[in-house]
């Protein structure tokens, strides 16, 4: 029997769907257990045997059943770009990889989701389009602060800015001016900022430097962008949260020598958090081989112990999660043939990969199946205020599920990737951990490499769980 406290539902409703393992993910831990399913959401949690007479039941056996995961770092780029990718593409990538919610950055769209109108048209965009729930970020750019608070009411979940030209001209960077104009606000309506944290100062400085340099060479694109660009960009957003009192979430952090100041502002009580990717956890620059532009991104991936320093971080939960940053483009934006890492798109492709990409490098250093459901699950939804609606298997919670062999080994074949455009540089990696099913609000939209025959997937917003 089961130590695993029994929440009973009505004896005279039988659930629609009974989802059992002798490996659940509890916030309580690993357990046998029986989840009830009735209308969409978790009804009961009970001992592993109880299973109501007439009741569907989905035999998890000994593989892990986990919370579906929450990724709160996706760009889509639709409309407007949907070439790079689009909304039915990234969400069946999303469905095959266990993902069964996420929130979609405002940039590389066009419009960009800057402003209330442009909003109007991304929800218009996703509309039918969905194999997985999905919210949205707005974004702060100079000169829209009269559009944010009306943003924030039509449902976005927070609100995103770069500090350095993010790549495409409708999304603009911003200045300290420029946030010190908009932070007031933010913390007005309790709103997250989102940021990705490189200063332009210490990029100028460096490419200089690098004028006859090999672009070929991933050195070259390392020194391009380096550690004090984040790290004084970090100090300087943690001066401003602590100052204007807002929320700053710091996005794919890369530098470990950014840790000590982050550490300093959460023992301080500041509301900071940051997240980290897997392909930083992943891969190190001392074998990244020059010319292989699929490895490019920013901040870039830097040296093996900078990575075990981050490894670190999210250990002692410094860095709050992981989220995928997937950033796809077409193949030709890659320049794959000239290898160029100064003019090549930077942005790396993930969603399907994210789960056994964190648990190949999370079990090597011994941690186990719960850790990875708060990097992943529980983590992310709480940083986006869907704590009490997802991340989570609990009663009361949506009836969002993957279902995955933790032993089983995968290597990655990009001709089987769900995502639009075949490039990753996980590309003939073996990584552990295989999805086997995907539950999302009680309806199976994913088991072996079969998706649902239709989208399923709502959208979210803000304030409307």
């Amino acid at each position: 029997m089961s130590n695993l406290p029994i929440s009973p539902a009505d004896p005279a409703e039988i659930p629609d769907l009974v989802i059992r393992g002798r490996r659940v993910v509890t916030p309580e831990g690993e357990r046998a257990a029986a989840i009830h399913v009735r209308g969409g959401v978790i009804s009961a949690i009970t001992a592993f045997d109880d299973l109501p007479k007439g009741s569907v039941v989905h035999e998890a056996h000994d593989f892990v059943v986990m919370p579906g995961i929450v990724d709160t770092h996706v760009h889509i780029n639709e409309p407007g770009r949907t070439e790079w990718e689009g909304f039915s593409t990234a969400t069946r990538a999303a469905a095959a990889g266990g993902i069964t919610t996420l929130i979609e950055m405002p940039l590389n769209s066009i419009p960009a989701t800057t402003t209330a109108a442009g909003f109007r048209e991304k929800l218009a965009a996703a509309a039918g389009k969905l194999w997985v729930d999905a919210g949205f970020w707005g974004g702060v750019v100079p000169g829209n602060a009269a559009e944010l608070r009306l943003l924030w009411e039509s449902g976005v979940f927070g609100f995103k800015c770069f500090l350095v030209p993010s790549g495409v001209e409708e999304f603009a960077h911003v200045t300290e001016r420029d946030l010190r104009g908009a932070l007031p606000e933010l913390g007005a309506l309790k709103a997250p900022l989102l940021v990705h944290a490189e200063l332009p100062g210490p990029i100028a400085e460096a490419e200089k430097k690098l004028a006859k340099a090999d672009p070929r060479q991933y050195s070259t694109w390392l020194a391009s962008r380096p550690r004090e660009a984040e790290n004084e960009a970090i100090e300087l957003l943690v001066k401003l949260s602590r100052e204007l009192s807002v929320r700053i979430h710091i996005v794919h952090l890369s530098s470990s020598e950014a840790i000590a100041t982050l550490e300093k502002a959460k023992s301080d009580g500041q509301a900071v958090t940051v997240e980290t990717c897997p392909h930083y956890l992943t891969f190190d620059a001392e074998n990244v081989g020059d010319g292989r532009t699929e490895f490019k991104c920013a901040p870039p991936i830097r040296e093996k112990e900078n990575r075990e320093k981050l490894w670190g971080a999210l250990g002692d939960g410094t860095i709050d999660f992981i989220a995928t940053d997937h950033s796809p483009c077409p193949p030709a934006m890659k320049l794959l043939e000239a290898g160029d890492f100064l003019r090549a798109w930077g942005g790396i492709a993930s969603l399907e990969l994210s789960l056994p990409a964190v648990w190949t490098e999370a079990s090597s250093r011994g941690y186990a199946v719960p850790r990875l459901a708060e990097w992943l699950c529980s983590g992310p939804a709480r940083m986006a205020g869907l704590d009490r609606q997802k991340g989570t298997i609990a009663v009361g919670y949506d009836a969002d599920f993957v279902i995955w062999n933790p032993e089983a080994k995968l290597s990655v074949d990009l001709a089987k990737l769900h995502q639009r455009h075949k490039i990753s540089p996980y590309a003939g990696r073996e990584l552990l951990g295989v999805v086997e099913t995907t539950f999302l609000r009680g309806r199976k939209i994913f088991e072996r490499d079969e998706l649902s025959h239709s989208p399923l997937g709502q959208i979210l917003r803000r304030g409307s769980a």
